[in-house]
């Protein structure tokens, strides 16, 4: 079914696809950039020709490795919530809170009604797009988790308040769609966090990419997956990208008793470790997924967005993933 929605946009896939899921190592050179930019030091123009820089220099990287869809690597952003929040109307700028590790956001506060300033992502999905003759993922971060990783000041609920986001989202999508984007990562990180939200989760979902003529995948990473699943299939979406190799690929259990029955980009390398994984063992994960899962669904990835290893670290995990797709392949008796 999702192979024949990727046809019917246009994209012809390999079985057995790799990507990545969205952020990449900041070059030092971008790292100092824009440091020196928030003390206004380095105008906003002078800042923005050394992301275009960072994000080419990915991109080249991305075809040279031989990715099949390829990401912008988020040079212009910072935290995947707050960068949101920043710009949409309705927001202030809260205090740091840690979000996870030694990372910490300015955490959002909704202060007024939610207004979608204009596209916020589509002129760097255009940017990346012109850079390369493979398909690009259009980047953005859903509203359950936008809501759940804020403040909420104005709404008179949690459920309220996403749903006014997920109605503002639905227009940068839109706007991506008419840019011309095929394939869009909507990440909600958030998902399992109170199981007894998710139809809140899936309700937003809905107003954000129901109708639309995209391909549509969700990054949703170190959940508590036993206390939504199956249920969170329910997301419309077509594909889920999961963090499988941090926790020991322990959901495979879960789709032996509960068949997965949307496409997975399934995460086949740990980003949370400066240790690079062995072939065989990222051969022996893909086996592990295609036992569970026809191969017509599955995608290869690593866990997480590669934003916390550096780029040598980044580069040589992505390898790795590319590696042991064509490795699977060659076993499958395919030649493309």
């Amino acid at each position: 079914m999702s192979r024949a929605k990727l046809a019917s946009l246009g994209l012809d896939l390999p079985l057995l696809p790799t990507t990545s899921v969205g952020s990449f190592a900041k070059p030092d050179y971008l790292v100092e950039a824009r440091a020196r930019h928030a003390r206004n030091e380095l105008t906003q123009a002078e800042l923005e020709r050394l992301e275009e820089r960072a994000t080419e220099f990915w991109v080249r990287e991305q075809e040279e490795i031989g990715l099949d869809v390829l990401v912008d690597g988020e040079m212009y952003r910072g935290d995947m919530v707050a960068y949101f929040a920043s710009l949409m109307g309705g927001f202030t700028q809260g205090g740091l809170v840690r979000s996870y590790g030694n990372r910490y956001y300015h955490k959002p506060i909704i202060v007024g009604e939610i207004k979608w300033p204009g596209p916020m992502t589509v002129g760097w999905w255009k940017k990346t797009q012109a850079m390369t003759r493979r398909p690009v993922k259009g980047m953005l971060t859903g509203a359950y988790t936008i809501m759940d990783w804020s403040f909420n000041d104005h709404y008179p609920g949690r459920r309220p308040a996403a749903m006014a986001l997920a109605r503002e989202l639905r227009k940068e999508v839109e706007a991506l769609v008419e840019a011309g984007c095929k394939i869009i990562q909507v990440d909600e990180p958030a998902l399992s966090v109170r199981p007894e939200e998710l139809p809140v989760a899936i309700e937003a979902m809905h107003v954000v990419t129901d109708g639309l003529p995209a391909y549509f995948v969700t990054h949703v990473c170190y959940g508590a997956f036993e206390f939504i699943y199956p249920a969170m299939l329910d997301l419309p979406v077509d594909n889920w990208d999961l963090e499988m190799s941090n926790s020991g690929l322990d959901l495979v259990d879960l789709f032996r008793r509960h068949p997965f029955t949307k496409d997975l980009s399934f995460g086949v390398v740990d980003v949370h470790t400066h240790v690079l994984e062995e072939p065989d063992v990222v051969k022996e994960r893909v086996a592990r997924a295609l036992s569970v899962l026809p191969t017509e669904q599955v995608w290869l990835d690593p866990d997480c967005g590669l934003k916390t290893r550096t780029v040598d670290e980044t580069i040589a995990k992505l390898r790795l993933v590319v590696e042991a797709a064509r490795a699977a392949r060659r076993s499958l008796g395919v030649t493309r």
